[in-house]
């Protein structure tokens, strides 16, 4: 059996349609994240996809998807922590950016967006930039770090060291270098940075995803063999 991952996704649904329709064998996929589009649109996927929240999401529509309310019946929301059945997996999800400023804040209390003016009234702004709800916080790491026995780890942060196409300053986190030394799961997947990478991070596979319209992966749900494929 095959398990099928996704990197970001921004909102290109026609393209993941055609990935799943390539792949009909494979019966459940897996995404680190951004799946809205610009507008802040949700899909119904072909398949089950089991995704992470990005930042730059639509942060009410994950609201509800926690709440048990999914944006759609094949789009199955994984919460920061876990752990999750993904199919055969035991996963673990720590999705969202790091900011150092909010890090301590107890996740509940991450503001939502105020939203802006509009001729005098407030339109919400599903993707808005002050919608602090696109960060993860200490108690969530925390929760990670205690979890033991999982397959797969999904962020969508990446760990350090991460130079995005070479370029310096480091954009890794050392915190999911922590939680990748404490968990110890069998295959680390992030995005955010759309680029593939496949290396080792205290002892533990990690890959970056490309952006979907470049590239997936196929992987193997019992040996964790990973295929990487052009779009």
């Amino acid at each position: 059996m095959q398990i099928g991952a996704l990197g970001d996704i921004h909102g290109a649904f026609d393209t993941v349609q055609d990935i799943m329709t390539r792949h009909a064998d494979v019966p459940l996929w897996i995404s680190v994240g951004d799946v809205a589009s610009n507008e802040g649109a949700y899909f119904t996927p072909l398949c089950p996809l089991y995704w992470i929240k990005g930042n730059n999401e639509d942060f009410d529509v994950i609201a509800e998807a926690q709440a048990g309310r999914p944006p759609a019946a094949t789009l199955h929301y994984l919460p920061n922590g876990g752990p999750h059945q993904v199919g055969p997996w035991r996963a673990a999800a720590l999705g969202g950016t790091f900011a150092p400023s909010w890090y301590h804040t107890p996740a509940m209390a991450l503001p939502a967006s105020r939203g802006r003016r509009v001729a005098g009234v407030s339109v919400k702004l599903g993707k808005s930039r002050d919608d602090k709800r696109r960060h993860f916080v200490r108690e969530e790491v925390v929760a990670c770090k205690a979890l033991t026995n999982i397959d797969v780890f999904m962020t969508h942060e990446a760990p350090r060291p991460f130079y995005p196409a070479g370029r310096r300053p480091d954009a890794g986190k050392t915190v999911i270098n922590d939680v990748l030394a404490s968990m110890r799961p069998r295959l680390h997947l992030f995005g955010h940075h759309h680029e593939f990478t496949d290396s080792g991070r205290r002892g533990v596979r990690s890959i970056g995803l490309d952006v979907v319209t470049k590239s997936y992966l196929l992987i193997n749900a019992e040996t964790f063999r990973c295929e990487r494929l052009d779009t």
